[in-house]
Parts: structure tokens; C-alpha cells; sequence
């Protein structure tokens, strides 16, 4: 069974306030840490538990490979590795397409096609008992599997929100990030007169032009990474409005948890030049930073946002069928993981699901304490 660092260093299991010290701990020897910030977060993972599976992946690290012993031995992918209801959004191609899937990569890493799964789908339950989804959990994850298989047997094919899922088009564009609203956001940014060096040019890298005059300022988003520097750089161009956003990037934290064993490497440029997809070309991983186009078009979409009517079951074999589409990055990935799922109980999931659900219940309950 994987060992994670402090467990190693006591012989003892962590409990999640000691996991969550031992992270940060290590966390801040990779890159600084911005403590204003790392006190809200800890405040957010009091407030709800579907926040508090967001912000805690270090932990399910921890959890899944004793929770879920034979899972943790399914054949390995190129994994999101932090992967959930809410870790997916809107980006335009290079035709300007307007493009649905995962936009988030900060812990990929080599990790069994299984753990992608179980925490979408335990994500999908949790955000249910805040009344996010009505769907039932076994028709949750049934829709789930069913659109991941799918995309194995068929090779994959990304979301192009036009002709062909003009019904998940409709669902990322209610109340799509009026302009007026989402630039008066970003405009109420506490400003500062600098970022740093290498920041700087990793926003520069995606600008459209070279000499625009530039305002940062400092911005708080996001659940795991919170805590981590992250800046965003505003502008006017050409007569209209433009933003680039850049944060602080670390490996995996499954290598902390002691999963994996390999070299300490950032895998998310790698993951998304990999897999079936239409790629953002406003978004760049160098080093220990990861820059980004934001705009009302190009962000995550939050579960607030969905619609009232919606076909959930179809959405979630739509996030399944995507999981499926990143997977298949991995050099023979297709044929090791259906071999695999062809042999498990049609209930696997649902079973590894319930069994999570309640580990990270007690944990948030322990935290709120």
C-alpha cells in the first residue's frame, strides 16, 4: 500500500487536519504560498462537503488506494487525477469554436484509469447532497461508465458546442458569463504594480501582440490550488477588453501521498497535447507556472450556473465520454483498460462510490470540528 511522506517519517496514519499540515508543509517547499489565501481555503472546506472534495485531492490520495485496494491496481493512464462535477468548461479553438470538456490539469499524473472515475462520480454524489444534481446515484454512475466505454470503443471525439451538441451548448451557455458582469469582476481586482519574472512571461507568451500596456492584479479562484500565487493580467486591445491569467503549478500531489513513485514532473501540458481534443491555444504549462486566455467564453462552469432543466443523465455520460476522450492519450491505454472493465461486476463503480463517499464524509466532519 502507498505510504505518503509524513506517514512514513511517524508510522502512524494521518487524520485530515495532520494530512492537510504535512501537505501544505511540502507544498510550500515547491513554491510559494500566499497565507491570506491558505486560511480562506481552509475556511471554504468547512462551509459545504462537495468544496471540501474539491480542495483536498492530497487527501483522496491518501484514502482511495487503502479504500479501494483492488482498484488502485487497474492498468495506469495519463490521469486528471483531481477530476469532479465541476472541473469542466468552455475555451475557443483555433477556428474559434466553442469548445466543452476538462480545463483543469494541475495534478495529472500517471494514476489508474479508475481513480478518474470513482472521483467524478463520487463528486457527482456529493454535489447531490447539496441539491446540485437530483439524478440518482446508480443511474449517476451508470450514465458515467456508459459514456466513458463508449468513447473507448468508438476512438474518442471531442465536444464541439455547434451543430452536433447544440443541447450541452445550451447548458454551458445559461447566463454565460455576461461581459458586462464578468469583466467588472475581474476590474475589481485588488491591483499591484508587479508579478514575478517568470509569471511575467508566461502571460507575455499569450498575448496577441507585443507592447500592450498591462494592469495586474491579484486573484483568488479556484478550491486546490488556492493558496498558490495566482495573478491576472488585464488590458485593452483593438477596442476591447483582454485578460490572461497565470498561477503556480507543482507535480502531482499523488507523489506526496507516496502514489506513483515516479519523477517528480508537471504532466499538464503533456495530458492535454496528448489526448482527443481540441485544444485552447491561449493556454501554456512552462516550469512552475500555467498561464491562460480568460474571457466569458473561455472559464469553468459551476454547478450555481447549470440550468434548472437539464438532462442530467446525459451530462454525466457527456463528462464520462470526456474522460474517455483524455485517456486515450495514453500510448494503449484503449485496449488495457477495456480488457479490464470487461471483466469487473456492472456495479464496480457504483460500490467504490459509496464506500469514498463516506470516507471523505468524515473527514469534512472531522475538519469542521
Amino acid at each position: 500500500m502507498p505510504v505518503s511522506l509524513a506517514e512514513a517519517d511517524t508510522g502512524f496514519p494521518m487524520n485530515i487536519v495532520q494530512a492537510t499540515r504535512s501537505y501544505e508543509h511540502w507544498l510550500v517547499k515547491q513554491i510559494p504560498l500566499v497565507k491570506p489565501d491558505l486560511r480562506e481555503k481552509h475556511k471554504k472546506m468547512a462551509e459545504a462537503i462537495f468544496p471540501f472534495l474539491r480542495a483536498t485531492f492530497y487527501r483522496w490520495m491518501q484514502l482511495w488506494p487503502a479504500t479501494c485496494p483492488e482498484l488502485a491496481r487497474a492498468p495506469r493512464v495519463l490521469a486528471v487525477g483531481d477530476l469532479h462535477v465541476e472541473n469542466f468548461g468552455t475555451w475557443r479553438d483555433v477556428e474559434g469554436r466553442l469548445i466543452w470538456g476538462v480545463n483543469d490539469f494541475d495534478e495529472a499524473y500517471p494514476l489508474p484509469y479508475t481513480v478518474d472515475l470513482v472521483r467524478l462520480a463520487t463528486s457527482a454524489v456529493l454535489a447531490r447532497k447539496e441539491r446540485h444534481f437530483s439524478i440518482k446515484i446508480k443511474l449517476a454512475c451508470d450514465a458515467l461508465l456508459g459514456g466513458y466505454a463508449d468513447s473507448l470503443q468508438q476512438g474518442g471525439e471531442p465536444f464541439v458546442l455547434a451543430e452536433r451538441n447544440r443541447w450541452l451548448r445550451r447548458i454551458a451557455e445559461n447566463r454565460l458569463r455576461d461581459p458586462v458582469v464578468f469583466w467588472a469582476r475581474l476590474d475589481a481586482l485588488p491591483p499591484i504594480p508587479r508579478i514575478p519574472e517568470a509569471a511575467r512571461r508566461a502571460i507575455e507568451h499569450l498575448l496577441p501582440a507585443s507592447g500592450i500596456k498591462l494592469r495586474y492584479a491579484h486573484r483568488v479562484a479556484g478550491l486546490g490550488t488556492l493558496g498558490r500565487q495566482r495573478y491576472v493580467a488585464l488590458a485593452e486591445w483593438h477596442g476591447g477588453r483582454i485578460a490572461r491569467e497565470v498561477k503556480g503549478i507543482v507535480p502531482s500531489a499523488s507523489l506526496w501521498a507516496g502514489f506513483g513513485g515516479g519523477r517528480p514532473q508537471i504532466l499538464y501540458q503533456t495530458l492535454i497535447t496528448r489526448s482527443v481534443r481540441c485544444p485552447d491555444p491561449f493556454i501554456h504549462a512552462h516550469r512552475e507556472w500555467v498561464a491562460r486566455r480568460l474571457s466569458p467564453h473561455c472559464a469553468r462552469i459551476e454547478l450555481q450556473d447549470l440550468p434548472a432543466r437539464r438532462d442530467e443523465h446525459r451530462l454525466l455520460y457527456a463528462m464520462g465520454w470526456e474522460t474517455g476522450n483524455l485517456h486515450l492519450g495514453s500510448p494503449g491505454a484503449r485496449e488495457r483498460v477495456q480488457k479490464d472493465l470487461s471483466r469487473r461486476n456492472p456495479r464496480w463503480l457504483l460500490a467504490a462510490v459509496r464506500l469514498m463517499a463516506r470516507e471523505v464524509e468524515k473527514d469534512w466532519e472531522q475538519w469542521r470540528k
